[in-house]
């Protein structure tokens, strides 16, 4: 079924406009979206209204709804919403507790909300710290890792509640390229998992390579939203400042200079060099 988004707007308090407008918006299950947008667009407000922190902790008028299948978000109960929704905050040092001395622990603190049996929460937390390939860390504390390892851990502690839906705000702002592609591999492990997948990434030519759908965001609107093909090669997108693939910037440079001809505008290194050598 999915997350419908109806006519939703939505203001922070003491703000004059809404900094999301009417959004209209259909994720089924199983899908994989990316937000893109410049600074300011409303990208992390969208996020933080998919998790209901907007408006249940920060306040503001909300409009229109966000039903999640067939259910309004509102009335879910808190347990029901961790299970369903998991969030993975931007900054990974808002998201470690603070109160557990291991990353083991850490990982476990969710489970252990939730009363879920220990047998369960060890077996569940041992094959987490393999797929995120952080097993070597596990008796570390984590207020002593560097911001690469603690956004691991930060993605380790949602996936390891297994929600539905995951939302993830800019998870490699802290990582280098190397840290930056194996978080794109786990994110994609869970897609193909059947996790709903909503990121938030700068980082076009990786979620031109990992995203099967896009949602532009501009001053807190809805501009473009579809397939990444059609999406990530439009040029309205270089036109809001947002930018577009290094490879669909190639292909229309070499349109121009007349040095080839494209049956479509690419957005991988792969189908470029491949239209290429047509």
């Amino acid at each position: 079924m999915g997350i419908e988004i109806k006519n939703f707007s939505y203001k922070y308090p003491l703000e004059d406009k809404n900094v999301l407008e009417n959004l209209n918006l259909k994720i089924e299950t199983g899908e994989f979206w990316a937000i893109v947008g410049k600074n300011g667009s409303g990208k992390t407000t969208f996020c933080n209204a998919l998790r209901r922190f907007v408006p249940d902790f920060y306040k503001g008028e909300v409009t229109g709804k966000i039903v999640i299948d067939g259910k309004n978000l509102k009335d879910f109960n808190p347990k029901e919403l961790v299970t369903k929704v998991g969030f993975v905050f931007q900054n990974p040092f808002t998201q470690i507790s603070g109160v557990k001395d291991t990353v083991f622990e850490e990982i476990a603190y969710g489970l252990e909300n939730l009363a879920v049996e220990k047998e369960k929460i060890i077996k569940r937390v041992n094959e987490t710290l393999k797929l995120l390939e952080i097993e070597h860390l596990k008796d570390k504390n984590p207020q002593e890792m560097s911001g690469g390892q603690k956004q691991r851990v930060a993605l380790a502690s949602i996936i390891v509640m297994d929600p539905e839906i995951l939302v993830i705000d800019e998870p490699t702002s802290q990582l280098d390229p190397k840290g930056t592609q194996d978080i794109f591999k786990i994110i994609n492990i869970m897609a193909k998992k059947g996790k709903t997948i909503i990121l938030v990434e700068h980082k076009l030519e990786l979620i031109a390579e990992y995203a099967e759908k896009i949602v532009v965001l501009d001053e807190g609107k809805i501009i473009l939203s579809g397939d990444k093909k059609e999406i990530l090669n439009n040029r309205l997108l270089e036109e809001k400042g947002i930018g577009m693939p290094q490879y669909s910037k190639l292909a229309y440079e070499l349109i121009k200079v007349g040095k080839a001809k494209f049956e479509e505008i690419p957005i991988t290194k792969g189908k470029t060099v491949e239209l290429l050598k047509k």
